[in-house]
């Protein structure tokens, strides 16, 4: 049973690889263009999914010297990505957040994956539709039971 279970991942991911690679994705120009580096990234997700955070969490978080985190921020700061705050309870601490325009960022990468994903969905019939949603909240609550969020609610 088990040995089953690794040919069918095995074979899930193949076909996520290939469906990748036949949605050719396109990355913005944008971002092509942009001076924006994998470091100042990962800051502006962690910001994004953990909220306003002190350096300190930012630096564990990704696993790098407060020195280095502190760096990246600053870049983020000249740029208008992040801004710096005092600690309400510990006017000694320096809370960051994201700004308007790091929002911003962040909300286009999402909806660049969403529009990914609804090329991957157009043109499938509403019973095959159904079975994509059934899957999708399959993996959703398999995810959530590991991590230990919970659904906001069954997808409808």
């Amino acid at each position: 049973m088990q040995q089953n279970n690794e040919a069918l991942v095995q074979r899930i991911l193949k076909l996520s690889g290939d469906i990748y690679s036949a949605l050719t994705p396109k990355v913005p120009a944008e971002w092509l263009t942009s001076d924006m580096t994998v470091a100042q990234l990962r800051v502006l997700l962690v910001l994004h999914d953990e909220g306003p955070s002190r350096m300190s969490s930012i630096a564990s978080t990704l696993d790098i010297a407060l020195s280095t985190a502190t760096g990246i921020v600053d870049n983020l700061v000249r740029k208008d990505f992040v801004v710096r705050e005092a600690d309400p309870q510990d006017r000694r601490l320096v809370i960051c957040r994201l700004s308007p325009a790091g929002q911003a960022l962040i909300s286009r990468l999402w909806m660049s994956g969403q529009f990914q994903m609804e090329k991957l969905l157009d043109g499938l019939t509403q019973e095959q539709l159904e079975k994509a949603r059934d899957v999708a909240q399959m993996l959703f609550d398999n995810v959530s039971r590991k991590t230990g969020k919970m659904s906001k609610g069954k997808v409808k």
